[in-house]
């Protein structure tokens, strides 16, 4: 996934050091796997980013449908 990118390239808007993040999103069987920051703020500021897509995420692990995406 491209949680973790996206989360840097956010996160670059509030501080240069988040280029520096660790963060890394990945699949193990059906469970998506989302690193986050150590701050709290950082988590806040993280979440608002993937929030609105974990649903569809989630439900791509839960089904073996294969989503379409408009072009």
């Amino acid at each position: 996934p491209g949680l973790a990118e996206t989360m840097r390239a956010k996160t670059l808007q509030f501080t240069p050091m988040a280029m520096l993040s660790r963060s890394v999103a990945g699949i193990r069987g059906n469970t998506l796997i989302i690193t986050l920051p150590g701050s709290p703020k950082g988590v806040r500021e993280c979440l608002e980013v993937v929030t609105p897509v974990l649903a569809h995420a989630l439900e791509l692990l839960r089904s073996e449908t294969v989503s379409e995406h408009p072009r």
